[in-house]
């Protein structure tokens, strides 16, 4: 398995991509440092606005930090992506993790 250092080095030389900001943001958060996964994840979404996986995960290290408000405004994105792909495991999930965050702001 790929380690960050590997990862931050492809990233150094010049290789961006979603799928390897992704992989080094799910990296990060393999090793609980969710607020450095959070750039990443941000960056693969940028370069492809249609990765489901990467708003999942976004949305998860938004609570893994208590940041409820981001979370739940990155799961209703990721639902619409996962919608728009016909992916409907991660809609399913984002769904209920949608409510979980709903839940936590409302207390």
């Amino acid at each position: 398995m790929a380690t960050i250092a590997t990862f931050e080095k492809m990233l150094e030389q010049g290789t961006d991509s979603a799928l390897l900001r992704y992989s080094l943001g799910n990296a990060y958060v393999a090793e609980s440092r969710q607020s450095e996964a959070i750039d990443h994840l941000r960056k693969a979404i940028e370069l492809d606005r249609q990765y489901s996986a990467a708003w999942k995960l976004l949305g998860r290290c938004y609570m893994d930090t208590r940041d409820y408000t981001n979370a739940a405004a990155t799961y209703e994105a990721g639902i619409e992506v996962a919608d728009s792909n016909g992916d409907l495991q991660a809609r399913k999930e984002m769904e209920v993790f949608l409510k979980r965050a709903r839940r936590k702001l409302e207390q």
